[in-house]
This record gives structure tokens, sequence and C-alpha cells, in this order.
């Protein structure tokens, strides 16, 4: 589809607006209701693959509607099998997902946003401006893609994604809550909400919200300092949302969801690997059911953080279980592509 100017992204239309345009070309509604299972169900990004609508009404699509659908610009394979993908946008926007493949699962890492605002000290895309957010159809398509990419190359579809990619969720609140929906629910992808979580660096308003949404996804913090003054240092975020409104939140999140929350700590070295940190982090994790995971950090080209050595690491770890907290040290993977944690930013143009 060369002309899209004037017309209308069609998967920025409800069921119910499609159904309503539909009627207004003189069509059947029923019809709509066939064209949204292609474009939801199916993930079809032409019109010319809708096999049972007539020659006729895929003209009239064609005049009328656009599909927006995200493109892979460029992929990258690490030596651990990772994959970094660059994604084109429709307005010729990049974005970064990851296919993360390990014995036990098959992780899609996602993006919500054109950059990000949060200027997180630690973080590649913090140092990018943020251009816009993505749209629920955006969201979407980098999962289909990249469930692609898993299926091709490994023979095994996705089981868990992650909203983990450049940009913060909760300030793409009403998009990204949509594209869930189009990936859970029956008339979509029909994947369990317990396989997708939502990654914040801790927005309290917003999780609240989560709240008192009922989400059925689960919840990570990035959390990696439980001390105002060490977290106000490399997340300007935590002036607004200190330690204490945070933990207000999430005890308010888990009243109204009952869905433990997972705690991302990075341990960077001489800053919050020492044994005094993991017990502040232990007294955070008192506040409720939760688990740790503890991440190696990925050096990036703007910041002198370098990651804690490796007894600094199994110490703080040790101390957490000793206090009865799930902890899990992650490995990192992809870091030979910049893929891993913090790294994504965009280094080319499209």
């Amino acid at each position: 589809m060369n002309n899209t100017v004037g017309k209308t992204d069609i998967r920025s239309l409800s069921l119910d607006a499609l159904q309503q345009q539909f009627v207004a070309m003189g069509e059947k509604a029923f019809r709509a209701k066939q064209v949204y299972e292609w474009l939801w169900k199916k993930s079809c990004i032409s019109f010319d693959e809708m096999s049972n609508i007539s020659k006729e009404l895929r003209t009239k699509l064609y005049e009328t509607f656009t599909i927006n659908n995200v493109k892979i610009h460029n992929s990258q394979f690490s030596a651990d099998k990772t994959i970094k993908n660059s994604f084109i946008l429709h307005d010729s926007h990049l974005i970064e997902g990851v296919l993360i493949p390990t014995p036990e699962r098959m992780t899609a890492c996602v993006s919500s946003q054109v950059g990000c605002s949060l200027t997180c000290k630690f973080c590649a895309t913090g140092y990018m401006e943020r251009k816009r957010n993505l749209n629920p159809d955006e969201i979407y398509d980098q999962v289909v893609l990249i469930n692609q990419q898993a299926v091709e190359n490994y023979g095994i579809p996705l089981s868990n994604i992650v909203y983990m990619g450049m940009g913060e969720p909760l300030l793409n609140y009403a998009n990204m809550m949509k594209s869930i929906e189009k990936i859970t629910s029956e008339e979509g992808l029909n994947m369990a909400p317990k396989r997708i979580t939502v990654s914040t660096a801790g927005i309290a308003k917003m999780i609240r919200k989560l709240g008192d949404d009922n989400v059925k996804f689960n919840l990570a913090l990035s959390l990696h300092a439980a001390n105002d003054q060490k977290r106000n240092t490399i997340m300007p975020i935590n002036e607004q949302n200190t330690l204490k409104a945070l933990a207000d939140a999430l005890k308010y999140y888990y009243a109204k969801t009952k869905n433990p929350v997972t705690y991302e700590y990075i341990v960077f070295n001489d800053f919050n690997d020492n044994i005094q940190d993991a017990m502040e982090l232990a007294r955070f994790c008192k506040h409720l059911p939760c688990k740790v995971n503890i991440i190696e950090y990925n050096p990036i080209s703007f910041a002198s953080f370098i990651n804690a050595e490796e007894d600094k690491i199994e110490a703080f770890a040790a101390y957490l279980r000793k206090q009865n907290i799930i902890t899990n040290v992650r490995r990192s993977r992809g870091k030979d592509i910049d893929a891993a944690c913090g790294q994504l930013a965009i280094k080319e143009q499209a």
C-alpha cells in the first residue's frame, strides 16, 4: 500500500467502530468481524490475504484503510542464540525487540515507546529522547514477528513476553493494556496473561491503576537500590516516586490482584553490592509476596558502571535466600550484540 494519505489505520478501530464503518460503506456488519479476525487472530498485514472477502470489498478496503504494520529492519544473532531486531515503524522511527531462547522458555522482549523519558543512568535507552508512544498494534506486531522468528530459527513458538524493551510501559498505559488484550484474548493471539510480564521503573500512581484494573499479567519493578539516596542517583524517577510511595502502591496492587511482584536488581560494583544493600532490599521485600531477580550489569558506552564481582553477587544472593526470599541470579544473554538488559539503543538510522 503505497498511498496511505488520508486513510484510516484499520487496526486503530475497535470491532464496533469497524462494523459502523462497514455499514456506512454499504457492507454487512458481519464482514467487519471477518476482517477483524484476519487482522488480530491471523495477524494478516495485507487485504489481499483475506481469502473469504470478495475482491470488490478488498478494493474498497485498500481505498479506505491502511495497515501500518511493523517490519524487521535488521536482525543480529548472538553466539548464545539470542536475536536482536531493529524494527521500522510506518513513520520511519526505529525500535528494538529481542528473542531470548533458553532451555526452559522462548521469550520475546518488546518495546513500548520510541526512546524513553526516564533517563536512568545505567540504561542505554535512557540516553535517548522519547519520540512517541507505540500504538497497541505496534507492540502486537513485535510479538508476532518475534514468534515467527522463534519458529523459523528454533522450531519453538514463544512461551513468554516481557515488556522490558525500550520505554516505560506504564507511561503508555492505555496502549500497553490494549496490546495485552489483543495478545491474550480469544479474538487475538490467545496467549495466557500469566506468560506476560510488564516491567516498570516505578510509577506509583500507575501501579495502583494496575490494581484497580485487576490485571492478570505479572508485574516486575526495576528496583536496583532499596535506599532512596542511592536510587535517586541512578533513577531520577525515584525523586517523585520514593520507595515508600512505591511500597504503598505495591501493597495496594497486591491487595487487589493477589499477584506476587518480581524485583529486578542490577548489582553495580561498589555501589549497591554489599551486605548492607542486601539487608535494605530484604526489608523492602517484606512488604508483600515477591521474588528477586539479580541481574548482571551490561556495560554501555554512556556510563562508567561495571558489574559487581562474582563473589559479591553470590554473597548478596545467599543473604537474601537466608531471609527466605526467592532469589534468582540471571545471567546476561545477547551481550555480544548489545541485546542484553539495559543495552537497547538505536545506533543506526532508517
